[in-house]
């Protein structure tokens, strides 16, 4: 029995095909073939030149989404979960262009054997069109604040200009390109990397994946040059202000006093004054207080600007007074309150500065100190209400006032005017 068992060749054979079989199945159970999805696949186009003609030249659109496709994979589990995205190349060959629509998708896996891989979709649809260039201005922009005593002068793209390749439908929508840099905290001129942003006439940001351009990979740079700041006072010329018969020029009033402005630092250190030419307040005949408005941008010497270009205007005030007389101005605040109500409080309609003219001998209008003179007396107001009270003035002997006067004020009860105080605080807080 033993001899006819060892002499069996073809039962040995048998056997071992059955074992080899039997392991197969165990290996395939143990470890089978599955599907996995790897979505947000970008899809390369290659052989893009095909579509290059010296009479008409041709790019295309991507639509449908299909830039980006979800692969399918077939392979062992074991593969399967070594694969990643970064394994899978899917390509899509301008040469194999059909229908001049579609363009079928491979997919490749490197370094792993698969059963299979495929894209959905299976094709990448495109729109081809005529191709354009266009030349576009760069508009240089900042964002932020340079640090204080530095504003901003020349903004400067380099280069000034793009040249932009892509579809027409594309080109043509491009109302304006814009390069932005941050000056935040920036204390010299320096000159800022930054990067094209296309906008269409809505102001609507354009997608720049079709699109190339002329500057490679430098890119644009903007030029920001910062100018040094200072405050400078202002002198007037006031020698053309002509008063009328019986009147004369007494003095004028301006605001702000000084003016920011900006420029090289040795222009600046040389700067004390702006001086104000006669012209500007030219005028004749004058019987009364008059106000002006002067754009001092006029007057600026060379190389030197306003720090902020929309502070340009100064209100002066042109003080007449008759022969005899002399102007007095005294705030609200400023005007002593006799006998008010202890259960009132006072409040003045406005606050503006109050004009006040003595006629006197000049030297009795020069010992006038009008902030001690003027007041008003409420000992007839004792309710509630709005009031035109008459001015007081405390005048040297052989003065008068040149006209008389007198001021709006608004009486309140105390305590509905605290409680106005303490809503308006909670309000604010």
């Amino acid at each position: 029995m033993r001899t006819r068992l060892s002499n069996n060749f073809s039962l040995k054979i048998l056997a071992f095909l059955a074992a080899g079989l039997l392991w197969l199945i165990v290996v395939n159970i143990d470890d089978p073939i599955m599907d996995q999805n790897f979505s947000n696949i970008p899809v390369t186009v290659i052989n893009t030149e095909v579509l290059a003609s010296e009479d008409s030249p041709k790019t295309y659109q991507i639509l449908d989404d299909t830039q980006n496709v979800t692969v399918t994979v077939k392979a062992k589990r074991s593969v399967l979960s070594k694969l990643s995205a970064n394994d899978i190349t899917a390509v899509a060959d301008m040469k194999e262009l059909t229908l001049e629509t579609q363009i079928p998708i491979e997919v490749t896996v490197k370094n792993y054997k698969v059963a299979d891989a495929y894209a959905t979709p299976r094709n990448m649809q495109v729109k081809l069109e005529d191709e354009e260039t266009k030349k576009f201005p760069i508009v240089p922009k900042t964002t932020g604040t340079v640090r204080d005593g530095y504003v901003l002068g020349q903004i400067e793209a380099m280069p000034e200009k793009v040249s932009i390749r892509g579809p027409k439908s594309v080109i043509d929508k491009i109302s304006k390109v814009e390069a932005t840099v941050s000056v935040s905290g920036l204390s010299k001129t320096s000159t800022l990397e930054s990067e094209l942003k296309l906008y269409d006439e809505d102001n609507n940001e354009i997608d720049q994946n079709l699109l190339s351009n002329n500057l490679g990979t430098e890119g644009v740079d903007i030029h920001v040059e910062l100018l040094r700041t200072k405050n400078v006072p202002l002198n007037f010329d006031t020698s053309a202000i002509q008063a009328a018969n019986g009147y004369e020029f007494s003095n004028i009033k301006y605001e702000p006093k000084e003016i920011s402005v900006s420029g090289d630092v040795d222009k600046l250190q040389q700067l004390s004054e702006i001086q104000i030419p006669a012209s500007a307040l030219a005028m004749e005949n004058l019987k009364e207080k008059t106000e002006k408005v002067i754009d001092v941008s006029e007057y600026l010497p060379d190389g030197i600007v306003l720090a902020d270009e929309n502070a340009n205007s100064v209100a002066v005030t042109i003080l007449i007074e008759k022969d005899g007389t002399k102007s007095f101005e005294i705030s609200v605040g400023s005007v002593s309150v006799l006998n008010l109500d202890s259960d009132l409080s006072i409040n003045y309609e406005s606050a503006d500065a109050l004009d006040i003219q003595i006629r006197g001998p000049e030297d009795a209008l020069n010992k006038i100190n009008i902030d001690e003179s003027v007041s008003i007396d409420l000992a007839k107001y004792t309710e509630p209400g709005t009031y035109n009270v008459p001015i007081q003035v405390s005048l040297p002997e052989h003065c008068t006032l040149e006209k008389s006067m007198s001021i709006k004020v608004v009486l309140e009860n105390k305590a509905k005017a605290n409680v106005k105080d303490e809503e308006k605080t909670k309000e604010n807080n």
